[in-house]
C-alpha cells in the first residue's frame, strides 16, 4: 500500500495505491495523521489506484472525516471503482462522504 499526500491549490490531495487491508492499515493511518490538522480545506482522496479496502481501511477514512469536518473541511472521495463504491453503499457510508 502506498499513500501520498500533497497540498495543491489550497486543498490536500491524498493518493491511495494498492490494497488498504488490515496489514496496511496501521502504516496508512499513521501516514494520514497530518490531515487531522487541516482547516477549511477540501481533502480529496484519490482512490483510482486503490484495489481493495477492508473494514480497517474504512475506519481510517471515517477517522479522517471525524477529525477534519469540525475544522471546516470536506472529505471527497474520487475515482472509486464500481466494486469499491458498492462497499460504501452496503455500509451506508455514502451518506457521509462526497464523491466525484
Amino acid at each position: 500500500m502506498n499513500t501520498i499526500i500533497q497540498e495543491q491549490d489550497g486543498n490536500m490531495l491524498v493518493f491511495f495505491e494498492g490494497r488498504l487491508d488490515t496489514v496496511a492499515a496501521a502504516e496508512t493511518a499513521e501516514a494520514c495523521k497530518p490531515l487531522f490538522d487541516c482547516k477549511d480545506q477540501d481533502i480529496i482522496i484519490d482512490c483510482t489506484k486503490l484495489d481493495f479496502i477492508a473494514s480497517s481501511g474504512l475506519t481510517i477514512l471515517v477517522d479522517i472525516l471525524k477529525q477534519t469536518k469540525p475544522n471546516g473541511c470536506r472529505v471527497i472521495l474520487k475515482g472509486l471503482s464500481d466494486d469499491l463504491r458498492e462497499i460504501f453503499d452496503l455500509t451506508g457510508l455514502t451518506t457521509f462522504f462526497e464523491f466525484t
